[in-house]
């Protein structure tokens, strides 16, 4: 049932769709390079449960509510563009606006959970790639892609720790750059492309 190139197909998936994540995973990193490792699950375990939600989600509407989502798949670029321009002018400022201390470095809860929705948010229009695949085979397809989404933003995560440790004062700005870099990179691809 489930055979290597089905396998091979979801991690590959994974891998495409876990790009923006990793992306904003080195940001947050470079944010805080004194992370903890309980932190870093987190961020990364949100990331994963996001990049699984959403494959669902698009799977279910396929199989359901087909219509509907078809009106709102065009304004993923936009939503998309306009949380993380949230997210990165936000890091901008406090980057600019002088050292933070270690608490304003953690990452709050909604800050994470729009992270995590705005870097998976195009993942809904793979549950149309995966529409064929009945209910179990679809659930194994993402969870194979939250596998590779963790494993990815925990590298991503620690790059920007490293890179964060070096740069430090600079990493909040360099960090909001690269967010607001993404939400540019998502919004131009999905609306133009």
């Amino acid at each position: 049932m489930f055979s290597l190139g089905f396998i091979f197909n979801s991690c590959l998936t994974g891998v495409g769709l876990a790009m923006d994540a990793f992306s904003v995973s080195l940001a947050n990193g470079l944010k805080n390079p004194r992370m903890r490792w309980y932190n870093r699950f987190k961020i990364a375990g949100t990331f994963a449960w996001f990049q699984f939600m959403m494959p669902m989600i698009g799977w279910f509407c396929v199989h359901t509510l087909v219509r509907y989502f078809k009106v709102f798949e065009k304004f993923i670029p936009y939503i998309a563009l306009i949380l993380l321009l949230y997210i990165g002018i936000n890091m901008l400022k406090e980057g600019l606006s002088g050292e933070m201390s270690e608490d304003e470095a953690e990452i709050d809860h909604s800050t994470l959970m729009i992270q995590g929705i705005a870097t998976s948010i195009d993942a809904l229009s793979v549950g149309f790639t995966i529409a064929s695949y009945n209910a179990l085979k679809a659930f194994v397809a993402c969870v194979l892609i939250a596998i590779v989404t963790l494993v990815i933003c925990l590298v991503g995560l620690r790059i920007g720790i490293k890179f964060g440790e070096k740069l430090a004062e600079k990493a909040t700005i360099l960090g909001g750059c690269i967010l607001i870099f993404i939400g540019l990179e998502i919004f131009v691809t999905g609306v133009f492309i």
